[in-house]
């Protein structure tokens, strides 16, 4: 049976469906899984060629998943790779293995991305754009609108294309001697990242005064709490989260609903704030 291999037509049409469209159908409980998806459609079309072995294969993309989208075309062309060596018989590559695999890239990658990416190129050409745009010059924003896509499309295809490689000729080092370092250490790197976000972005208060002072002031609760383990609301909130997800099977949509809930009714008595 002659090898199968993804055409560059398309290759060319899963890279810039992922570009314009990796928020496709974007919630709070799916993000970019559906963009994903739609991405991987045509690659999938191409590589099986009954709708059953169509169907089967696209499931294997509906898991979640969210990364900072313009480096998160790496992860996207490494699993057409992988779905092209699965295709002409790579028994170790099946569902877990590709699902492990983004899983494991989605989280460090978007540390790396949102850093490099939005906390770093776009405000140094926003600050450039600026400097051109004073006095209400329309060069600010031509240069930014051209620069930042120019950039962006060939920078995103770059990694796409090296992805794609990476996939398709480095199956050894995912699934062989060395797979399990490579996906533990890249699962650690995203925990760790999960974990420094949690801790960053996230922030439960409580205005609940317990004592007074020797000079008459309130004691807050939270204060003797962050004195003793700093962050220890947050960090029991953020623990409830995933154990409701994780172990309850509720889904993310429930959880914030149900944060929403206890939010206000905190508020209300004076508990949260």
């Amino acid at each position: 049976m002659a090898e199968k291999k993804i055409s560059q037509k398309t290759l060319n049409t899963s890279f810039w469906r992922w570009w314009y469209g990796n928020l496709t159908c974007f919630s709070q409980e799916h993000m970019q899984t559906f963009g994903y998806m739609w991405s991987m459609l045509p690659i999938i079309k191409e590589l099986y060629p009954t709708k059953e072995e169509q169907i089967e294969k696209l499931n294997t993309y509906s898991p979640f998943f969210n990364t900072e989208p313009q480096i998160g075309g790496l992860v996207v062309g490494i699993t057409a790779g992988l779905e092209e060596a699965r295709a002409n018989g790579a028994e170790d590559i099946d569902d877990e293995m590709i699902n492990g695999i983004r899983a494991g890239l989605m989280g460090p990658l978007a540390g790396i991305g949102d850093s490099l990416i939005v906390g770093t190129y776009i405000p140094i050409l926003l600050g450039i754009a600026l400097g051109f745009a004073e006095g209400g010059s329309a060069l600010g924003p031509l240069f930014y609108i051209i620069v930042w896509n120019v950039t962006e499309i060939l920078f995103e295809r770059f990694i796409y294309k090296k992805g794609y490689e990476l996939g398709g000729t480095a199956v050894d080092l995912l699934v062989g001697e060395q797979a399990t370092a490579f996906r533990e250490s890249v699962i650690v790197m995203g925990q760790v990242i999960v974990g420094a976000m949690a801790a960053s972005w996230v922030s439960v208060g409580s205005p609940l005064v317990i004592a007074k002072d020797s000079t008459g002031a309130d004691v807050l609760l939270i204060d003797k709490l962050d004195g003793a383990f700093p962050k220890l609301l947050t960090c029991i909130f953020v623990l409830l989260a995933w154990f409701l997800m994780a172990k309850k099977n509720m889904s993310p949509v429930k959880v914030l609903l149900l944060y929403v809930v206890i939010g206000f009714v905190g508020s209300v008595l004076g508990l949260l704030g």
